[in-house]
């Protein structure tokens, strides 16, 4: 083990990553090759990265992690090649890639050597998308090319003070510059591209990828992800009805011991995604949510209970990385409609129809719990029974139909008086938006009271835990 590179920012984290003593280094003895423009006169151990393997409460792991000692960890050809290497092992092997990345970009004086040693990690990237899980976690720079391997990870981190992530520098951007809009900054990357799932300390962030190691299967074939679960299966879930606006309270409400692990947690707000157990299985939660609480219960945050562009993405997405990794996919929905603004506009029928190809898709299995509402077309796409949900069950006071009752009384009786409307929509509300209508009809399974609802979830999960669902054969979709 180099012991120059261990003791670096670089070494600390993946020591503090691993568990103790667990770290086999790779490549320690690789320097830089070159020696145009003088480099052989620079030091430059491990070539301005660590990478190597260990393992994180068992689970075997490989990481590099970006020496920003050496040459300010710009990636040379060496540098890219080492990193490679480790995307070679761990897809032979069927574990995780950690990288930790503190970069100043490439480096100037291999030009297109470490452009084509770079080019071939895209390369390992994407051959390794959906087999094995890849996390990325930014502490300094990383930014132009190297901007591309977070968004060809499947979850990204980011060090709330120090770290940027960009593709053009903010002050670069036409009309923009750094003190306008800080396009590099955690808080842009996370609320406005829904690149990074989460912000915190150095710690914070090595502390949530050890936790999303050990829920997370190690490959697409063989899932370590199973935990002992100490919860009750039949736990009521007293008054979680009054919490379904923030459904993030009622997916951490319903788990094993109340463990929730939410992704993209400041982008898309109005729909929530994330990792919850039942009976010590990792299942995929996505959730509508039309109010944020803080810890205090006050409201921080409201929405007007509609599908957004950006949340059908964000859950598209999510739905997907599950489907891949065999993880079962439960849904709260309630949701009114379509988001009606010009900004969503714009991408609101291509993510929609990316959210209901992920669901139709996707032959994990699928339970859908109808919490509120569930009107029209945004409805259909939140994973119900029509697009390929094996058990979906609704609350009491859910509403499932084309659109509120009071409103479809005004349309279809528009010349009648006030009395009339308000009788034909009582009457609309029993024969068409009812959860009771809607399970006469097949559509809805069994209907629940909401403090049952993780009694009924995780005997759903174990009754479909030998699902098996073909499609038809194809290369792949194209939505």
């Amino acid at each position: 083990m180099n012991n120059i590179t261990m003791t670096s920012a670089a070494g600390n984290r993946i020591i503090s990553l691993l568990d103790a003593g667990s770290f086999v280094e790779i490549g320690g003895a690789v320097t830089a090759r070159t020696t145009d423009f003088n480099m052989q006169e620079k030091d430059t151990p491990g070539d301005g990265v660590i990478t190597g393997y260990g393992v994180i409460d068992g689970n075997l792991v490989y990481v590099y992690s970006q020496n920003a000692a050496v040459l300010n960890g710009a990636v040379g050809e060496m540098h890219a090649k080492k990193i490679a290497n480790i995307y070679d092992m761990a897809m032979k092997m069927g574990a995780p890639v950690i990288g930790l990345v503190d970069c100043a970009g490439f480096r100037l004086q291999e030009a297109t050597d470490a452009l084509e040693a770079f080019g071939s990690l895209y390369l390992k990237q994407t051959l390794a998308s959906g087999v094995i899980p890849q996390i990325t976690a930014i502490f300094g720079t990383c930014g132009g090319g190297l901007s591309v391997i977070p968004a060809l990870s499947d979850f990204t981190f980011m060090e709330a003070k120090s770290a940027k992530l960009f593709v053009n520098s903010p002050n670069v951007i036409p009309g923009n510059e750094i003190s306008k809009c800080d396009t590099s900054s955690p808080k842009f990357q996370s609320e406005q591209t829904g690149l990074v799932d989460g912000i915190g300390t150095e710690d914070e962030i090595l502390a949530n990828i050890r936790t999303l190691i050990t829920m997370l299967p190690c490959n697409n074939e063989e899932d370590a992800s199973y935990n002992e679960c100490a919860d009750d299966l039949n736990r009521v879930c007293s008054s979680i009805e009054n919490a379904k606006e923030d459904t993030a309270i009622v997916l951490a409400e319903i788990s094993d011991s109340h463990i929730f692990f939410e992704t993209k947690k400041e982008y898309a707000k109005d729909m929530v995604t994330g990792f919850i157990r039942l009976n010590g299985m990792t299942v995929g939660a996505v959730a509508n949510r039309s109010k944020v609480y803080d810890a205090e219960g006050n409201t921080a945050a409201e929405f007007d209970g509609s599908l957004s562009a950006k949340g059908a993405r964000k859950a598209a997405e999510f739905v997907e990385f599950c489907d891949a990794f065999n993880i079962p996919v439960l849904t709260l929905t309630n949701v009114s409609g379509f988001n009606a603004a010009k900004c969503s506009e714009k991408t609101l029928a291509k993510n929609t129809a990316k959210l209901i190809y992920a669901f139709a898709n996707a032959t994990v299995p699928k339970v859908n719990v109808i919490i509120g509402k569930a009107f029209g077309s945004s409805y259909i796409a939140m994973n119900s029974k029509s697009i390929g949900a094996d058990m979906v069950y609704a609350w009491p006071e859910a509403e499932i139909g084309m659109m509120d009752a009071g409103l479809a009384a005004k349309i279809m009786y528009a010349d009648s008086d006030a009395v009339t409307q308000k009788e034909k929509a009582a009457e609309y509300r029993e024969l068409q938006s009812s959860p009771l209508s809607a399970a006469r009809r097949g559509y809805v399974d069994t209907l629940i009271q909401p403090a049952d609802t993780r009694k009924y979830v995780i005997g759903a999960f174990e009754m479909l835990f030998t699902k098996r669902d073909e499609r038809p054969a194809k290369k792949h979709g194209t939505v």
